[in-house]
Protein backbone atom coordinates (compact mmCIF):
# COMPACT_ATOMS: atom_id res chain seq x y z
CA UNK A 1 0.00 0.00 0.00
CA UNK A 2 1.84 3.34 -1.05
CA UNK A 3 0.83 5.15 2.35
CA UNK A 4 2.94 2.46 4.56
CA UNK A 5 6.07 3.54 5.37
CA UNK A 6 7.17 6.33 3.11
CA UNK A 7 10.70 6.32 2.26
CA UNK A 8 11.25 9.12 0.15
CA UNK A 9 10.58 12.32 -0.72
CA UNK A 10 8.97 11.41 -4.08
CA UNK A 11 6.48 8.77 -1.98
CA UNK A 12 5.64 11.44 0.66
CA UNK A 13 4.80 13.83 -2.49
CA UNK A 14 2.64 11.42 -4.18
CA UNK A 15 0.77 10.73 -0.76
CA UNK A 16 0.37 14.07 0.07
CA UNK A 17 -1.57 14.46 -3.68
CA UNK A 18 -3.75 11.73 -2.47
CA UNK A 19 -4.54 13.75 0.72
CA UNK A 20 -2.29 11.76 2.79
CA UNK A 21 0.02 13.74 5.10
CA UNK A 22 2.36 13.08 8.06
CA UNK A 23 1.15 13.69 11.27
CA UNK A 24 2.39 12.26 14.66
CA UNK A 25 -1.05 13.10 16.60
CA UNK A 26 -2.13 10.21 19.00
CA UNK A 27 -5.50 11.57 19.57
CA UNK A 28 -8.43 10.16 17.58
CA UNK A 29 -12.65 10.18 17.35
CA UNK A 30 -15.00 7.34 16.86
CA UNK A 31 -15.79 6.83 13.15
CA UNK A 32 -18.71 5.42 11.96
CA UNK A 33 -19.26 3.06 9.48
CA UNK A 34 -19.46 5.19 6.24
CA UNK A 35 -16.32 6.79 7.37
CA UNK A 36 -14.12 3.66 8.07
CA UNK A 37 -14.66 2.70 4.63
CA UNK A 38 -14.05 5.78 3.33
CA UNK A 39 -10.59 5.76 5.03
CA UNK A 40 -9.49 2.95 3.59
CA UNK A 41 -10.52 3.61 0.47
CA UNK A 42 -8.70 7.05 0.41
CA UNK A 43 -5.53 5.30 1.68
CA UNK A 44 -5.95 2.66 -1.29
CA UNK A 45 -5.95 5.32 -3.58
CA UNK A 46 -6.85 5.38 -7.39
CA UNK A 47 -5.31 2.01 -8.74
CA UNK A 48 -5.85 -0.56 -5.35
CA UNK A 49 -9.17 1.32 -5.24
CA UNK A 50 -10.78 0.86 -8.35
CA UNK A 51 -11.77 -2.57 -8.00
CA UNK A 52 -13.68 -1.99 -4.84
CA UNK A 53 -15.29 0.95 -6.56
CA UNK A 54 -16.72 -0.58 -9.31
CA UNK A 55 -18.40 -2.75 -7.32
CA UNK A 56 -20.50 0.05 -5.71
CA UNK A 57 -24.05 1.07 -6.85
CA UNK A 58 -24.16 5.05 -7.05
CA UNK A 59 -26.35 5.33 -3.42
CA UNK A 60 -23.14 3.55 -2.38
CA UNK A 61 -21.12 5.72 -4.03
CA UNK A 62 -22.75 8.70 -2.92
CA UNK A 63 -22.59 7.77 0.77
CA UNK A 64 -18.76 7.02 0.96
CA UNK A 65 -18.18 10.68 -1.18
CA UNK A 66 -19.94 12.47 1.99
CA UNK A 67 -18.44 10.67 4.15
CA UNK A 68 -14.83 11.63 2.62
CA UNK A 69 -16.05 15.12 2.12
CA UNK A 70 -17.03 15.40 6.07
CA UNK A 71 -13.32 13.30 7.46
CA UNK A 72 -11.39 15.80 8.28
CA UNK A 73 -7.82 14.77 9.41
CA UNK A 74 -7.35 11.17 10.39
CA UNK A 75 -4.16 10.92 12.50
CA UNK A 76 -1.22 7.85 12.25
CA UNK A 77 -2.91 6.05 15.87
CA UNK A 78 -6.33 6.75 14.14
CA UNK A 79 -5.50 4.72 11.34
CA UNK A 80 -3.23 2.05 12.63
CA UNK A 81 -6.90 1.36 14.60
CA UNK A 82 -8.35 0.63 11.96
CA UNK A 83 -6.41 -0.95 9.53
CA UNK A 84 -5.82 -3.33 12.55
CA UNK A 85 -9.20 -4.27 12.32
CA UNK A 86 -8.41 -6.26 9.01
CA UNK A 87 -5.08 -7.17 9.33
CA UNK A 88 -3.51 -8.36 12.71
CA UNK A 89 0.67 -6.74 11.91
CA UNK A 90 -0.19 -3.45 10.07
CA UNK A 91 2.05 -0.17 10.59
CA UNK A 92 2.26 2.95 8.98
CA UNK A 93 3.84 6.40 9.34
CA UNK A 94 1.40 8.62 7.63
CA UNK A 95 -2.22 10.12 7.92
CA UNK A 96 -4.72 11.19 5.97
CA UNK A 97 -7.30 13.77 5.27
CA UNK A 98 -10.56 14.12 3.12
CA UNK A 99 -11.92 16.92 1.97
CA UNK A 100 -14.17 18.13 -1.19
CA UNK A 101 -10.82 18.50 -3.46
CA UNK A 102 -9.13 14.67 -2.59
CA UNK A 103 -12.71 13.14 -3.03
CA UNK A 104 -13.29 14.75 -6.27
CA UNK A 105 -9.73 13.72 -7.66
CA UNK A 106 -10.17 10.38 -6.81
CA UNK A 107 -13.64 9.94 -7.87
CA UNK A 108 -12.46 11.27 -11.23
CA UNK A 109 -10.42 8.82 -11.37
CA UNK A 110 -12.75 5.88 -12.31
CA UNK A 111 -16.04 8.12 -13.13
CA UNK A 112 -17.14 10.11 -15.77
CA UNK A 113 -16.87 13.58 -15.13
CA UNK A 114 -20.35 15.24 -15.42
CA UNK A 115 -21.44 12.09 -12.65
CA UNK A 116 -18.47 13.56 -10.76
CA UNK A 117 -19.94 17.22 -10.80
CA UNK A 118 -23.12 15.81 -10.26
CA UNK A 119 -21.71 14.05 -7.27
CA UNK A 120 -19.65 16.73 -5.91
CA UNK A 121 -22.56 19.12 -6.50
CA UNK A 122 -25.01 17.70 -4.03
CA UNK A 123 -22.50 18.02 -1.88
CA UNK A 124 -20.89 21.08 -1.75
CA UNK A 125 -24.47 22.51 -3.24
CA UNK A 126 -27.01 24.89 -0.67
CA UNK A 127 -27.91 22.90 2.25
CA UNK A 128 -30.40 19.92 1.31
CA UNK A 129 -31.13 16.30 0.37
CA UNK A 130 -33.08 17.27 -2.91
CA UNK A 131 -33.50 19.90 -4.93
CA UNK A 132 -36.05 22.03 -3.50
CA UNK A 133 -34.63 21.74 -0.51
CA UNK A 134 -31.24 23.35 -1.92
CA UNK A 135 -33.40 25.92 -3.92
CA UNK A 136 -35.13 26.99 -0.37
CA UNK A 137 -31.54 27.66 0.63
CA UNK A 138 -30.77 30.01 -2.38
CA UNK A 139 -30.92 33.65 -1.94
CA UNK A 140 -33.81 35.00 -3.10
CA UNK A 141 -32.17 37.57 -5.56
CA UNK A 142 -30.35 34.73 -7.27
CA UNK A 143 -33.00 32.44 -7.47
CA UNK A 144 -35.93 35.55 -8.70
CA UNK A 145 -32.92 36.16 -11.40
CA UNK A 146 -33.07 32.76 -12.81
CA UNK A 147 -36.95 32.28 -13.04
CA UNK A 148 -37.71 35.03 -14.22
CA UNK A 149 -36.82 33.81 -17.75
CA UNK A 150 -38.73 31.28 -17.67
CA UNK A 151 -42.64 30.64 -18.44
CA UNK A 152 -45.06 31.96 -15.82
CA UNK A 153 -45.99 28.29 -15.45
CA UNK A 154 -42.68 27.06 -14.45
CA UNK A 155 -41.91 29.54 -11.88
CA UNK A 156 -45.46 29.00 -10.34
CA UNK A 157 -44.50 24.99 -10.07
CA UNK A 158 -41.62 25.88 -8.77
CA UNK A 159 -42.88 28.28 -6.00
CA UNK A 160 -45.19 25.35 -4.53
CA UNK A 161 -42.53 22.89 -4.57
CA UNK A 162 -40.13 25.42 -2.36
CA UNK A 163 -40.46 26.96 1.30
CA UNK A 164 -43.30 29.32 1.54
CA UNK A 165 -41.46 32.01 3.24
CA UNK A 166 -38.55 31.56 0.26
CA UNK A 167 -41.29 31.43 -2.17
CA UNK A 168 -42.75 34.80 -0.80
CA UNK A 169 -39.13 36.45 -0.33
CA UNK A 170 -38.76 35.45 -4.25
CA UNK A 171 -42.25 36.36 -5.51
CA UNK A 172 -41.61 39.82 -3.93
CA UNK A 173 -38.00 40.59 -6.27
CA UNK A 174 -39.76 39.43 -9.06
CA UNK A 175 -40.63 41.94 -12.21
CA UNK A 176 -44.36 43.13 -10.43
CA UNK A 177 -46.18 41.96 -13.70
CA UNK A 178 -44.47 38.82 -14.07
CA UNK A 179 -45.11 38.09 -9.92
CA UNK A 180 -49.13 39.00 -10.48
CA UNK A 181 -48.92 36.15 -13.52
CA UNK A 182 -47.52 33.54 -11.11
CA UNK A 183 -49.98 34.33 -8.35
CA UNK A 184 -52.76 33.59 -9.85
CA UNK A 185 -51.16 30.70 -11.76
CA UNK A 186 -50.23 29.14 -8.37
CA UNK A 187 -53.87 29.79 -7.42
CA UNK A 188 -55.23 27.79 -10.17
CA UNK A 189 -52.62 25.39 -10.41
CA UNK A 190 -53.22 21.62 -10.85
CA UNK A 191 -51.22 18.74 -9.95
CA UNK A 192 -47.93 18.21 -12.10
CA UNK A 193 -47.27 15.11 -14.32
CA UNK A 194 -44.49 13.17 -12.58
CA UNK A 195 -42.61 13.56 -15.78
CA UNK A 196 -42.80 17.11 -16.13
CA UNK A 197 -41.69 17.63 -12.68
CA UNK A 198 -38.85 15.49 -13.63
CA UNK A 199 -37.74 17.50 -16.51
CA UNK A 200 -38.17 20.67 -14.29
CA UNK A 201 -35.83 19.15 -11.77
CA UNK A 202 -33.34 18.06 -14.12
CA UNK A 203 -33.07 21.78 -15.91
CA UNK A 204 -32.68 23.15 -12.32
CA UNK A 205 -29.97 20.75 -11.40
CA UNK A 206 -27.62 21.08 -14.79
CA UNK A 207 -28.58 24.57 -15.92
CA UNK A 208 -29.11 26.49 -12.25
CA UNK A 209 -27.57 24.08 -9.65
CA UNK A 210 -24.53 23.23 -10.46
CA UNK A 211 -23.71 26.48 -12.28
CA UNK A 212 -24.26 28.54 -8.95
CA UNK A 213 -21.89 25.56 -6.97
CA UNK A 214 -19.17 26.75 -9.00
CA UNK A 215 -19.40 30.58 -8.67
CA UNK A 216 -20.59 31.06 -5.46
CA UNK A 217 -19.33 30.42 -2.43
CA UNK A 218 -20.92 28.09 0.11
CA UNK A 219 -23.43 30.33 2.21
CA UNK A 220 -21.34 31.71 5.53
CA UNK A 221 -24.94 30.74 7.54
CA UNK A 222 -25.23 27.37 6.21
CA UNK A 223 -21.81 26.71 7.08
CA UNK A 224 -21.83 27.92 10.59
CA UNK A 225 -24.99 25.74 11.61
CA UNK A 226 -22.21 22.81 10.32
CA UNK A 227 -20.23 23.70 12.96
CA UNK A 228 -22.44 24.36 15.71
CA UNK A 229 -23.97 20.99 14.84
CA UNK A 230 -20.60 19.75 15.86
CA UNK A 231 -20.30 21.55 18.92
CA UNK A 232 -21.23 20.07 22.75
CA UNK A 233 -24.91 21.13 23.88
CA UNK A 234 -23.16 23.67 26.27
CA UNK A 235 -21.11 25.50 23.79
CA UNK A 236 -23.93 25.44 20.72
CA UNK A 237 -26.33 27.56 24.02
CA UNK A 238 -23.24 29.49 24.49
CA UNK A 239 -22.61 30.62 21.25
CA UNK A 240 -26.47 30.82 19.99
CA UNK A 241 -26.97 33.14 22.86
CA UNK A 242 -24.04 35.38 22.32
CA UNK A 243 -25.12 35.91 18.72
CA UNK A 244 -28.89 35.99 19.28
CA UNK A 245 -27.30 39.45 21.60
CA UNK A 246 -25.26 40.43 18.82
CA UNK A 247 -27.70 39.63 15.68
CA UNK A 248 -31.14 37.52 15.85
CA UNK A 249 -32.00 37.07 12.52
CA UNK A 250 -28.26 35.38 12.30
CA UNK A 251 -28.54 32.96 15.03
CA UNK A 252 -32.32 32.60 13.59
CA UNK A 253 -30.65 31.63 10.19
CA UNK A 254 -28.67 29.58 11.84
CA UNK A 255 -30.49 27.40 14.02
CA UNK A 256 -33.05 27.00 11.08
CA UNK A 257 -30.57 25.39 8.79
CA UNK A 258 -29.10 23.38 11.76
CA UNK A 259 -30.17 19.42 12.52
CA UNK A 260 -30.02 18.58 16.02
CA UNK A 261 -31.42 15.43 18.05
CA UNK A 262 -34.20 17.41 18.91
CA UNK A 263 -34.94 17.36 15.69
CA UNK A 264 -35.24 13.62 15.21
CA UNK A 265 -38.90 13.65 16.79
CA UNK A 266 -40.30 15.10 14.03
CA UNK A 267 -39.23 11.67 11.97
CA UNK A 268 -42.75 10.02 11.14
CA UNK A 269 -42.75 6.48 13.01
CA UNK A 270 -41.68 4.22 9.59
CA UNK A 271 -38.22 6.83 9.62
CA UNK A 272 -37.49 6.59 13.42
CA UNK A 273 -38.62 2.62 13.42
CA UNK A 274 -35.62 2.27 10.38
CA UNK A 275 -33.87 4.41 12.77
CA UNK A 276 -34.27 2.28 16.02
CA UNK A 277 -33.59 -1.26 13.79
CA UNK A 278 -30.07 -0.28 12.36
CA UNK A 279 -29.07 1.77 16.34
CA UNK A 280 -26.77 0.00 18.32
CA UNK A 281 -29.19 -0.01 21.38
CA UNK A 282 -26.23 0.85 24.13
CA UNK A 283 -25.67 3.73 22.21
CA UNK A 284 -29.59 4.48 21.92
CA UNK A 285 -29.70 3.51 25.69
CA UNK A 286 -27.11 6.63 26.43
CA UNK A 287 -28.69 9.27 24.05
CA UNK A 288 -31.42 8.82 25.47
CA UNK A 289 -30.04 9.27 29.34
CA UNK A 290 -29.66 12.85 28.22
CA UNK A 291 -32.43 13.37 26.12
CA UNK A 292 -35.95 15.64 27.27
CA UNK A 293 -38.68 13.66 29.02
CA UNK A 294 -40.71 14.60 25.13
CA UNK A 295 -37.66 12.87 23.50
CA UNK A 296 -37.80 10.10 25.19
CA UNK A 297 -41.33 9.43 24.69
CA UNK A 298 -41.40 10.12 21.57
CA UNK A 299 -38.63 7.10 21.04
CA UNK A 300 -40.08 5.08 23.40
CA UNK A 301 -43.86 5.20 21.62
CA UNK A 302 -41.76 3.84 18.38
CA UNK A 303 -40.58 1.17 20.05
CA UNK A 304 -42.83 -1.82 21.56
CA UNK A 305 -44.08 -1.80 25.31
CA UNK A 306 -41.49 -4.78 26.16
CA UNK A 307 -38.43 -3.29 24.20
CA UNK A 308 -39.22 0.29 26.01
CA UNK A 309 -39.29 -1.04 28.99
CA UNK A 310 -36.12 -2.69 28.49
CA UNK A 311 -34.21 0.50 27.24
CA UNK A 312 -35.70 1.99 30.48
CA UNK A 313 -34.03 -0.63 32.42
CA UNK A 314 -30.46 -0.02 30.85
CA UNK A 315 -30.88 3.41 31.13
CA UNK A 316 -30.97 2.68 35.28
CA UNK A 317 -28.48 0.61 34.81
CA UNK A 318 -26.17 2.94 33.78
CA UNK A 319 -26.06 5.11 36.43
CA UNK A 320 -24.49 8.66 36.43
CA UNK A 321 -23.31 9.32 32.90
CA UNK A 322 -20.72 11.87 31.49
CA UNK A 323 -22.59 14.97 29.40
CA UNK A 324 -19.87 14.85 27.11
CA UNK A 325 -20.78 10.97 26.52
CA UNK A 326 -24.35 11.55 26.11
CA UNK A 327 -23.79 14.66 23.21
CA UNK A 328 -21.50 11.89 21.26
CA UNK A 329 -23.68 9.36 21.13
CA UNK A 330 -26.37 11.56 20.55
CA UNK A 331 -24.68 13.18 17.21
CA UNK A 332 -24.10 9.74 15.91
CA UNK A 333 -27.90 9.17 16.08
CA UNK A 334 -28.48 12.56 14.32
CA UNK A 335 -25.52 11.23 11.83
CA UNK A 336 -26.87 7.76 11.22
CA UNK A 337 -30.18 9.60 10.31
CA UNK A 338 -28.76 12.02 8.12
CA UNK A 339 -26.86 9.05 6.58
CA UNK A 340 -30.27 6.84 5.92
CA UNK A 341 -31.44 9.98 4.53
CA UNK A 342 -28.91 10.83 2.38
CA UNK A 343 -29.32 7.10 0.91
CA UNK A 344 -32.99 7.72 0.36
CA UNK A 345 -33.79 5.37 3.43
CA UNK A 346 -35.90 7.84 5.51
CA UNK A 347 -37.46 11.58 4.81
CA UNK A 348 -36.10 14.50 7.23
CA UNK A 349 -38.81 17.08 7.03
CA UNK A 350 -37.36 19.99 9.28
CA UNK A 351 -40.13 22.40 7.87
CA UNK A 352 -43.80 22.81 9.02
CA UNK A 353 -46.11 20.58 8.35
CA UNK A 354 -47.77 22.89 5.90
CA UNK A 355 -44.63 23.62 3.98
CA UNK A 356 -44.63 20.23 3.09
CA UNK A 357 -45.97 19.61 -0.54
CA UNK A 358 -47.97 17.00 -2.16
CA UNK A 359 -48.52 16.22 -5.64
Amino acid sequence: MALTNPQSTGVEAENKAKGLVIDNDKGGRQLSGDEKAAVLLLALGPDFGRPIWDELDEIEIRQLSRAMVRLGPITQSMLDDLLGEFVMSVSSSGSMSGNSDTTERLLLSFLPKDRVEQIMEEIRGPAGRNIWEKLSNVQEDILASYLKNEYPQTIAVVLTKISTEHASRVLAVLPEELALDVVQRMLSIDPVQKEILEKIEATLRTEFMSTLSHTQRRDSHEQMADIFNAFDRQTEARFITALEDLSRDSAERIKALMFTFDDLTRLESAAIQTLLQNFDKRELALALKGASEGAREFFFANMSARAANMMRDDMDAMGAVRLKDVDEAQSRLVNTAKDFSARGDIVINKGKADEEMVL
